[in-house]
């Protein structure tokens, strides 16, 4: 009676990958044949960031997880009302808004 259905696709996530990873920057870069979107964490007064995630991905599935994100985008504001859009005001923060050494 509850047999599986023919296209329904068994996903696993480990206990590790369920934790997840954060990250504060998203670096973009493409060919022909691919998207790289790489996550990356900047920290308080670090002026090194490291990339905590590479994924790579074709051109078709990079379209689909744009109307992917948008979609749910729309969701999350119908709930939680409109996230502020910053991206004409934003520029790199090379301290991230902590303090400059001094030697």
């Amino acid at each position: 009676m509850n047999e599986p259905q023919e296209n329904q696709l068994n996903i696993e996530l480990t206990e590790d990958m369920a934790e997840g990873v954060y990250t504060n920057l998203a670096m973009i870069a493409h060919s022909q044949g691919e998207f790289v979107l790489d996550f990356i964490r900047m920290m308080p007064g670090v002026p090194k960031a490291k990339v905590k995630s590479r994924i790579i991905i074709t051109p078709e599935h990079a379209k689909r997880l744009v109307s992917a994100l948008i979609d749910n985008i729309q969701k999350y504001e119908d709930n939680f009302g409109e996230i502020p859009n910053q991206v004409q005001d934003f520029r790199m923060p090379m301290t991230f808004g902590g303090t400059m050494g001094e030697a």
